[in-house]
C-alpha cells in the first residue's frame, strides 16, 4: 500500500509524506481513547475513595470500604476499559506512535481535576499541558507507517534476528542483575532500581503485547494464528513481564515518592520501549533522517510537559500543605470545611481514625 508519494524536482527527489495510513489512523484513535479513559479513571476512583472513607475506614490506612463503592467500581471498570483500548492500539500503529501517547492521560487527569476535584492547575501546569500536546501532535505527524504483516511467524522471525535476541538477552541479564544483587542493597534508597526493572521489562512487554495484538487482529480477520505456537509462547512472555513489571512498581510507589516515580518511569519505559522497537520493528529504516530528528524533538518536548506538570503538582502540594494549611487554620470561614483545595492525602492525614 504506497502511502508516499515521489516528489521529482530539478535537484532530485524526496519522499514527502502524503497522508497517516488507516492503521496508523486506528492506532491513533484508539490510543487517544485510552489517554480519555484511562486518565478519567483516577478522577472517578478518587471520588469513590472519598465517598468511601466519609463512611468507612479509608484505604490510605488500609481499609476496603471502597470495594463496597459502585463510583470507585465504576472507575476500575473505565480504567480496564481504556487498558483494553491501549493494548488494541499496538496492533495497529508503531510503539514509537502508541507509547509516547500516553502522557495525554495525564493531561485529562490534571484537567478533570481542576474542574471536578477543584484541585489548582497552576499556570506551569497548564504550560505542561500544551506541551504535551504539542509533542504528541509532532510525533502523530511524522511517526513511521506500520508494517504490513500477515502472520503472528512474521514476528517472530523479526523477534528471533541477532539485534533483537541480543536486546532481550541485555534486558534480562540486567533486570537479573538487578533484581538478585542491587535491589537487596539499594532498593528502598535508590529510586533507579526499582524503575530500571520496570522499564527493562516493560520494553519486552510492550513488543510482545503488540504481536499478541497483530495475532488476535488477524485471527478476528479471518487468518487463525492461535493454532501457532509463537502466539501462545508471545501470550506468556506477556504475562511474565506484566507480573514483574506491576510488582516492582508497587515497590517503586510504595517506597518513594509518586510525583518522583512517575516522569522517571514515563522516561525510561517510553524511551526503552521506542528502542526495543526501533530493533524489532525497524520502525526508522522506513522513514528519512528529517522526519527522526522531528520525532525526537516530540518525544524531548512530551517529557519536558510530564516533568513540568509533575512538578508543579508537587509544588500544589507542599504550599497546600504549608501555607494553605496556616491560611486555614487562621482565618477559616463558614463552608470551609467542603473546600478540596488541599489534596486528598494531606487533607486525610489530618482526620483522626
Amino acid at each position: 500500500m504506497a502511502r508516499m508519494k515521489l516528489a521529482e524536482s530539478s535537484g532530485g527527489s524526496s519522499l514527502i509524506p502524503m497522508a497517516i495510513s488507516s492503521d496508523n489512523v486506528n492506532g491513533l484513535v484508539l490510543a487517544l481513547s485510552s489517554s480519555l479513559f484511562i486518565g478519567a479513571s483516577f478522577i472517578i476512583k478518587k471520588k469513590g475513595l472519598k465517598r468511601a472513607g466519609a463512611s468507612g475506614v479509608r484505604a490510605g490506612v488500609g481499609g476496603y470500604s471502597y470495594l463496597y463503592e459502585p463510583l470507585w467500581w465504576a472507575g476500575m471498570i473505565t480504567m480496564i476499559v481504556g487498558e483494553v483500548a491501549n493494548f488494541a492500539a499496538y496492533a495497529f500503529a508503531p510503539a514509537i506512535l502508541v507509547t509516547p501517547l500516553g502522557a495525554l492521560s495525564i493531561i485529562v487527569s490534571a484537567v478533570l481535576a481542576h474542574i471536578i476535584l477543584r484541585e489548582k492547575l497552576h499556570i506551569f501546569g497548564i504550560l505542561g499541558c500544551v506541551l504535551c500536546v504539542v509533542g504528541s501532535t509532532t510525533i502523530v505527524l511524522h511517526a513511521p507507517q506500520e508494517r504490513d504483516i500477515e502472520s503472528v511467524k512474521e514476528v517472530w522471525n523479526l523477534a528471533t534476528e541477532p539485534a533483537f535476541v541480543f536486546y532481550a538477552s541485555l534486558v534480562i541479564a540486567v533486570a537479573l542483575v538487578l533484581i538478585f544483587h542491587f535491589v537487596p542493597l539499594y532498593g528502598h534508597t535508590h529510586v533507579l532500581v526499582y524503575i530500571g526493572i520496570c522499564s527493562l521489562m516493560g520494553s519486552l512487554s510492550v513488543m510482545s503485547v503488540k504481536a499478541l495484538g497483530i495475532a488476535l487482529k488477524l485471527t478476528f480477520s479471518g487468518m487463525n494464528q492461535l493454532i501457532y505456537p509463537q502466539t501462545w509462547f508471545f501470550a506468556m512472555v506477556v504475562s511474565t513481564c506484566i507480573i514483574t513489571q506491576m510488582n516492582y512498581l508497587n515497590k517503586a510507589l510504595d517506597t518513594f515518592n509518586t510525583a518522583v516515580v512517575s516522569p522517571i518511569y514515563y522516561v525510561m519505559f517510553t524511551s526503552l520501549t521506542i528502542l526495543a522497537s526501533i530493533i524489532m520493528f525497524k520502525d526508522w529504516d522506513r522513514q528519512n533522517p528529517s522526519q527522526i530528528v522531528t520525532e525526537m524533538c516530540g518525544f524531548v518536548t512530551i517529557l519536558s510537559g510530564t516533568f513540568l506538570l509533575h512538578k508543579t503538582k508537587d509544588l500544589s502540594d507542599n504550599l497546600s500543605s504549608g501555607i494553605g494549611l496556616q491560611a486555614l487554620s487562621s482565618r477559616k470561614r463558614p463552608g470551609d470545611d467542603d473546600c478540596e483545595d488541599i489534596p486528598l492525602r494531606r487533607q486525610d492525614s489530618f482526620r483522626a481514625t
